[in-house]
């Protein structure tokens, strides 16, 4: 895991834009959007607290490990007292079902607990069952609110919540675990 900063832009940009190609349906941004951004704002969007996972290996041995993973916290000016947004989540398909969902989504939840945040809100796709069933084992829980994407009215999001307390990320009482990573 590494958290990025202003200086690891390229690195952001060439992962973001892998994300929206290989999962268009799951995020508000869109390839044409973020194909136009420029450096300044490309480095804008990592005064977000933005983590990257990478690869434990690389296929080339002559290569450093690749970027796998991407996950941000965010808050809009109406986002409510208390509240810090998980956007961006996305973890590459080669490496889905390897853990790499939890240690991102770990990661970001444990910052957020840790700058004092009451909940940890999130959006996502209805009918991506291995991200929502990923979530719910971290401990989210569907707040009954759902919102549309601007670009497709036919694609509705559903919220999620996550009330931050000191267990709120060990897993329910019997469920065995297992990683159900997502692309979205």
């Amino acid at each position: 895991m590494r958290r990025a900063g202003p200086e690891h832009w390229e690195t952001y940009r060439d992962l973001r834009i892998t994300s929206l190609i290989d999962s268009p349906r799951a995020f508000w941004t869109t390839y044409a959007t973020a194909a136009r951004w420029s450096e300044e704002e490309w480095r804008d969007r990592l005064g977000w607290p933005t983590w990257f996972a990478y690869a434990p290996l690389s296929p080339d041995p002559d290569q450093p490990p690749a970027p796998v993973g991407l996950v941000s916290l965010w808050r809009a000016p109406e986002t409510p007292e208390g509240d810090i947004v998980l956007i961006q989540m996305w973890v590459a398909s080669w490496v889905r079902g390897r853990g790499v969902t939890d240690l991102l989504m770990q990661t970001a939840v444990e910052a957020a607990r840790e700058d004092g945040w009451d909940r940890v809100v999130l959006e996502v796709v209805e009918g991506n069952d291995r991200a929502m069933g990923a979530y719910r084992r971290l401990g989210f829980v569907r707040t009954g609110r759902t919102a549309r994407m601007p670009w497709d009215e036919s694609v509705t999001e559903v919220e999620m919540v996550l009330e931050l307390a000191p267990e709120t990320l060990d897993p329910p009482p019997g469920d065995a675990g297992g990683d159900e990573d997502c692309g979205g």
